[in-house]
């Protein structure tokens, strides 16, 4: 525990020293106190890349690693499948129509974001308003449903990218579909920080209950918990963070299912210790992502394409070590 709390603290430094603008430790201490003390003499140029440039990256990066990582814990714990991911509700694809659709009216930035983490609610919203339709399913309705939604949204975007200008929106769509965090600003973090705090903040608090979840709803009943309402709770904290970080990152894939897992080998299936444990790795795993995205070719690769090339064969890893081991 103490190395998952030393090492996002560590990464966050570090990540300051990392760019094509070289800075040396000292002059990112004394930068980042700065504002408490008016005395100390920091040049102007690196106080622009640390406050403008690198913190706001570096702030997204974590914050949007944390979201997912532990939208993906959770989702794996009320569904009781490995499998699950924070979108598997559909909330992904419906943020991506939603910033595809922003961009085709030729909206700003903030216009963008704001339609992509409406559109998010609203597909996991959809999704469950069908679900609870069926008298029968539980969750199995619940899933399906999802992919459904999912796959029609995902439909919408194709749309989406038929209609836009070839030279001009369609390039900003697929790259924002692509994920990358090269356009965060200060104020498009202020708008999101809200929601993920939220969200994050109800799912630590009822992190122990699932554990009677994955007991099964008689259990869970028996012990005075309501099933049922736990779990649409837990979803709707989980949307509110996955939706504010996509709205803000745009599409990035395998982190909200890897983190749970290589969490899960590390500290044990015990929702008390995994979920906040999930937190620290998953910020500190896409903020190294986001590292070496940013310093290793002149030209940016999408952060979503690397998470999908670093994922996969950890993810094929961990299966073959068994999943005996770390369910």
């Amino acid at each position: 525990m103490f190395i998952l709390v030393l090492l996002p603290i560590i990464l966050f430094f570090s990540s300051f020293l990392l760019g094509r603008y070289p800075i040396t430790p000292i002059e990112v201490i004394l930068t980042l106190l700065s504002p408490i003390n008016h005395n100390l003499a920091v040049s102007s140029s690196v106080s622009s890349i640390v406050f403008d440039i690198r913190l706001p990256r570096i702030i997204a990066a974590m914050l949007v690693g944390a979201s997912l990582a532990i939208a993906g814990a959770a989702f794996q714990g009320i569904f009781k499948n490995p499998l699950v991911s924070p979108d598997i509700l559909g909330v992904s694809n419906g943020a991506g129509f939603g910033a595809a659709l922003a961009i085709l009216v030729s909206g700003g930035n903030l216009l963008v974001q704001l339609f992509s983490f409406i559109f998010g609610m609203l597909s996991v919203s959809i999704t469950y308003s069908i679900s609870k339709s069926y008298k029968t399913g539980g969750i199995l309705v619940l899933v399906l449903c999802g992919v459904a939604i999912s796959a029609l949204f995902n439909a919408l975007i194709s749309g989406a990218k038929f209609i836009a200008d070839p030279n001009d929106k369609l390039p900003q769509i697929v790259y924002w579909l692509m994920g990358s965090l090269s356009a965060v600003t200060m104020d498009k973090l202020l708008v999101i920080v809200g929601p993920i705090v939220i969200g994050i903040a109800v799912l630590l608090v009822l992190r122990w209950r699932l554990n009677l979840l994955a007991m099964g709803d008689e259990e869970a009943q028996s012990l005075g918990v309501h099933p049922s309402r736990l779990r649409f709770i837990i979803i709707i904290a989980c949307t509110l963070v996955t939706a504010a970080s996509v709205s803000i990152s745009g599409i990035i894939g395998w982190v909200g299912l890897l983190v749970p897992h290589i969490t899960r080998m590390l500290v044990g299936p015990n929702h008390k210790i995994l979920l906040p444990a999930s937190l620290s790795i998953g910020a500190s795993f896409l903020l190294l992502i986001d590292n070496v995205v940013r310093t290793a070719s002149p030209i940016e690769m999408p952060i979503g394409i690397l998470t999908a090339i670093i994922g996969v064969p950890i993810f094929l890893y961990l299966l073959r070590k068994g999943y005996s081991q770390w369910s």
